[in-house]
């Protein structure tokens, strides 16, 4: 059974998998986080485990069930396939889940999972920390201010690096469900379901491997474009067309049309430029506020004041749809309808 709210006490959590690039942020944010205990952490990898837990440093346990014996809540960040597998087994411990984004690599396993958890009565999150981005969540309160008048259009850019250099699983169709649309499209997808409070109806989608050419099992570069309920359209551009050179991973950018003006947001515009040696290159330190830690504390908030979070199981299912939408659109070259679950 779920442990339910938790009054008086540190919330406990561990990390179920660290394959995931974003593992080694979180393990760090709740292992400083007031009002939080890090157990530790899982991994299907003995070596990969030990060597997250000495960074950390944190308990590396030999086996799932020893490490969800003693949490509240897990992260769930290994690769995209096995988010079920794993979300399953925390819920059936009756353990709260923030699952690593997409939810899942297919629409099926994302429905799965959102069931699975309402079953155990556990509390399920998608890591979308965009959301919690402070340059967001002022653009989004600039909206419902009218700002802009009635919103007519979003242009998002969410592009990177090629991902395989933080693991060779993220370019592996079948362990990552896909290549740049995958791995992209789901961070602004959620972002303009919520800020339109409507969904996605139809999607068109172009992908090819022009860029990073040499990994030929997925798309290295996508575009894609939707049209929601409400009427308002978007696109985004979800390409890995940063070289390895970049001083960063990529970034996420975003232009708003309304009837009565234009926004701007670049969400990783707040960085330093540093000039190494010449075989240094150039760096760009960030120095703006931590989505993850502002993600990773909403969490923790809803386990402990027993409430649904910010962001949802169902947040996670609906930018699934899109994607699978998106895919299909690039398989028949026309624009395909979101086929929505219920929810």
């Amino acid at each position: 059974m779920s442990h339910g709210p938790v009054m008086g006490r540190p919330v406990r959590v561990g990390v179920l998998s660290v394959a995931h690039v974003h593992a080694p942020w979180y393990l760090e944010a709740l292992g400083a986080m007031p009002g939080v205990e890090l157990v530790g952490l899982w991994d299907a990898d003995p070596a990969l485990a030990d060597e997250r837990a000495r960074a950390v440093p944190t308990t590396s346990f030999s086996e799932p069930e020893l490490l969800l014996d003693g949490v509240d809540a897990v992260v769930v960040a290994g690769v995209n396939r096995d988010h079920g597998a794993l979300a399953e087994r925390a819920a059936a411990a009756g353990r709260h889940v923030l699952c690593e984004k997409p939810l899942a690599t297919t629409v099926a396993d994302a429905r799965a999972i959102v069931d699975v958890c309402r079953t155990a009565g556990v509390r399920l999150m998608t890591a979308f920390p965009s959301r919690t981005s402070a340059v967001v969540e002022a653009l989004a309160a600039s909206i419902r201010d009218g700002a802009v008048g009635e919103v007519i259009s979003f242009e998002g850019v969410n592009t990177g690096e090629m991902p395989d250099v933080h693991g060779a699983w993220f370019v592996d169709p079948e362990l990552a469900g896909g290549g740049a649309i995958t791995d992209h499209v789901v961070h602004l997808a959620d972002l303009y379901r919520w800020l339109t409070g409507s969904e996605a109806t139809e999607v068109y989608a172009l992908a090819n491997r022009i860029l990073q050419d040499g990994f030929a099992a997925v798309e290295t570069g996508g575009l894609v474009s939707m049209r929601f309920a409400n009427g308002v359209f978007a696109s985004i551009d979800a390409s890995w067309s940063k070289p390895r050179s970049y001083p960063t991973w990529g970034g996420m950018t975003l232009e708003v049309l309304g009837t009565g003006g234009a926004l701007e947001m670049d969400v990783f515009r707040q960085h330093l430029t540093v000039y190494g040696r010449r075989d240094e290159g150039v760096r760009w330190p960030f120095f703006g506020s931590d989505a993850n830690v502002a993600m990773l504390a909403e969490f923790v908030a809803a386990i402990r004041e027993d409430r649904e979070p910010a962001i949802t199981g169902v947040d996670g299912l609906r930018a699934v749809e899109i994607v699978d939408a998106a895919y299909r659109s690039i398989a028949s070259g026309r624009p395909e309808p979101v086929e929505r679950t219920p929810a």
